[in-house]
């Protein structure tokens, strides 16, 4: 998959991630789809270094799309425990 792809992939998993996990997030649209690809990025990496699943260059591999949504969700509470309450609400 090219790096298109990634941010693409990263994209949609952030939009998942965020119906996963609802509510308001510090760093709003932008943030949120930041984490998206930054957590498709990260969920790959570990998949493909720790888990043993390489990654492959299928856009539709399940096993990828699990990565990137478990990725971005982990990215997406920990930015919602490091800077939920930095700003008034």
């Amino acid at each position: 998959m090219t790096f298109i792809g990634w941010i693409v992939l990263g994209l949609l998993a952030g939009v998942i991630a965020k119906v996963l996990l609802p509510g308001r997030d510090p760093g709003g649209l932008i943030g949120t789809t930041l984490i998206g690809i930054a957590g498709a990025f990260t969920g790959g990496w570990i998949s493909a270094r720790f888990l043993d699943r390489p990654i492959t260059n299928e856009f539709f591999d399940g096993a990828t799309w699990l990565a990137a949504i478990g990725g971005s969700l982990v990215l997406l509470i920990a930015y919602r425990i490091l800077f939920g309450h930095s700003r008034s609400r």
